[in-house]
């Protein structure tokens, strides 16, 4: 099956839709998660198309990594979670509902549950100052 580049993501990667970004690099690109599951959940998107983990390059798995773990280190920082949760959906019946390899960056506090996976718009001024509290974190 043949990677969909019209999905959300890849045509957020080329600019055709908004985001709200938090980090980019030439390999990477890190966005609030407009749906968030818990405060200060982020995504990381490899800009290689591949919907599935096991069809990213190595090196773009490597690229992934590194900025889901400098994100990881911005979102601690700003938040202070007792907990860090990076999940990694591959396939619908694992949860993943864009056909984009990406990586959730989600602050956990005990006794918080999690609202549900990519389920309830989040308000986007709050969104967008959270970002840049997590930029200057970077």
């Amino acid at each position: 099956m043949a990677y969909d580049d019209n999905n959300i993501f890849a045509r957020i990667l080329r600019g055709e839709a908004s985001c709200i970004k938090v980090y980019e690099d030439h390999a990477t690109l890190a966005i609030m998660d407009v749906m968030p599951q818990a405060e200060g959940h982020v995504l990381v998107l490899p800009k290689e198309g591949a919907e599935f983990i096991y069809e990213l390059s190595p090196e773009a798995s490597a690229a992934a990594m590194i900025t889901v773990q400098k994100v990881a280190n911005a979102v601690k920082k700003t938040l202070a979670p007792e907990g860090l949760l990076i999940a990694q959906f591959n396939g619908a019946a694992a949860g993943q509902t864009v056909p984009h390899v990406h990586f959730h960056v989600i602050p956990r506090r005990a006794g918080e549950e999690l609202r549900a996976h990519a389920r309830e718009m989040a308000d986007i001024a709050q969104l967008e100052t959270l970002a840049a509290r997590i930029r200057a974190a970077l």
